[in-house]
């Protein structure tokens, strides 16, 4: 067929899909002869590539695992010696409560204490810090430290009923014990 007729037929009739025998030639394979030898060298080298792939799976699961370990432990690390550096200034807060009750209820020097007392507790707050509820609770022997104990019928049974020292913690770990006087 000339360019010209080719021009002339429309285009639904026109075959654009390869002749079958084009396609056969396509799908056809090529096969190949191996020798024993060779065989057992293939083997031998898929044998050797799964080896490597599971070194290496071994290898990275290994090192994800060190990595979350440094991480926590690095947290711990850090989570303990902000606890270690807190601690001191607890002793500080128990000064200045007594120093403010040392005032009378009016008095601009009792009122200032108490705001700097205030200001120490929102320090302590944003650092994760916070009192332990005493004061009318169950006794908690893992937050609670009693010192004395009272004999009181219309008091339920292991009850705070006054708080010497104030408790604080942080997160789930105990800073100080909060000192208290337990009814029994």
């Amino acid at each position: 067929m000339s360019e010209k007729e080719k021009k002339d037929i429309p285009a639904e009739e026109v075959n654009t899909e390869p002749a079958a025998e084009e396609v056969k030639e396509e799908i056809k394979e090529e096969t190949f002869t191996v020798t024993r030898e060779q065989m057992e060298k293939m083997e031998q080298l898929a044998q050797m590539v799964a080896e490597s792939g599971d070194k290496y799976l071994r290898l990275a699961a290994e090192y994800d695992n060190y990595r979350k370990r440094t991480v926590k432990e690095k947290e711990s690390l850090y989570n303990s010696a902000k606890a270690d550096t807190i601690k001191p200034f607890l002793d500080v807060y128990d000064n200045l409560l007594r120093g403010a009750a040392q005032f009378a209820e009016d008095d601009p020097n009792r009122q200032g204490m108490e705001m700097i007392c205030k200001q120490f507790i929102d320090v302590l707050a944003k650092l994760g810090v916070t009192e332990i509820e005493a004061q009318g609770k169950p006794f908690d022997p893992e937050r609670h430290n009693a010192v004395m104990h009272v004999e009181d019928e219309e008091i339920e049974e292991s009850t705070v009923v006054e708080v010497f020292q104030k408790g604080f913690i942080m997160g789930e770990k105990v800073l100080r014990f909060s000192m208290v006087k337990v009814a029994n």
